[in-house]
């Protein structure tokens, strides 16, 4: 598993498009009230505890709408945010800063969001050597950035897309017909040397047939913490070199029992589904 690294262009797209949507042809309300030289300054603020996220989309969207806006005292990603931080001041034209306010927020928040609950879910399971893993449970076009903030957070990323990794799961033995062994073996033939090869299973039995059959990775799906630990056991007494997986159901409250299973991986797609936006505001002062 390789970090994920945020792509210029995949940013710029995305900062073109909320720009697009929010600003349109102008901010007739900024407009309306502010003098078009007025310079100010505005204070971005943290309003809760969280781990911050997404500065880097943050300086290159104020750069791109406006160079004349400057930052400064800006904190890290993965800083710790106490209510009251500061995280950074914006400084230059106040049409400006206060066209791109939304904007800014909306990726500050929701990247700080998926860092910080990342961050409790790291926390819950440090010490039993586990790891904690994203999905592909993700906004459509926010992919790179959402696991962007889950290693922010703390947390490791699991395959990027469908291209990475192989990942055989019930639908695909239903629709192919294989066996799991077979499958296993019909992706091997064709699938790059050296790609890693998993198959989902629900039960003791199950995990038992794909580590016979090869599986780089067994994935154990929806299972309870008491079948998790025996199908584990099985997974290594087939072969010490598979990888063990749990998945499914998985919360900040039963994650530590998942983690003392024995398993290796625990993917969670709660990291970047279901992320409370963590409160930042906006704090304008003029000149």
């Amino acid at each position: 598993m390789s970090k994920i690294a945020l792509n210029r262009k995949e940013v710029d797209g995305l900062i073109s498009a909320a720009l697009a949507e929010d600003i349109g042809p102008g901010d007739v309300t900024s407009i309306a009230l502010i003098r078009p030289r007025q310079r100010g300054r505005a204070a971005l603020v943290a309003r809760e505890r969280g781990v911050l996220a997404g500065m880097p989309v943050v300086r290159r969207l104020l750069a791109r709408f406006d160079r004349r806006l400057k930052l400064s005292r800006a904190l890290e990603d993965g800083a710790r945010l106490r209510p009251g931080s500061v995280i950074a001041v914006v400084s230059g034209p106040v049409v400006s800063i206060l066209a791109v306010e939304r904007t800014v927020l909306n990726f500050v928040q929701r990247l700080s969001g998926i860092a910080t609950v990342t961050r409790q879910y790291a926390d819950a399971i440090a010490g039993t050597g586990a790891e904690l893993l994203d999905t592909r449970k993700t906004l459509p076009g926010w992919r790179r950035l959402a696991k962007y903030a889950v290693a922010t957070g703390g947390g490791k990323n699991h395959r990027t897309g469908l291209y990475d990794q192989v990942l055989i799961k019930d639908n695909h033995l239903a629709a192919s017909g294989l066996s799991p062994a077979d499958a296993v073996s019909a992706a091997r033939a064709k699938v790059p040397r050296g790609m890693r090869i998993e198959v989902e299973v629900e039960t003791v039995a199950g995990a038992r047939a794909a580590a016979l059959a090869g599986a780089d990775i067994v994935m154990l799906d929806n299972m309870s913490p008491a079948r998790m630990k025996k199908a584990a056991a099985v997974v290594r007494d087939v072969s010490a070199r598979t990888i063990v997986e749990a998945s499914g159901r998985i919360t900040l409250l039963n994650i530590a029992s998942v983690a003392r299973t024995g398993v290796d991986w625990i993917s969670v797609g709660a990291l970047t589904h279901s992320a409370k936006a963590l409160d930042i505001a906006l704090e304008m002062e003029a000149d």
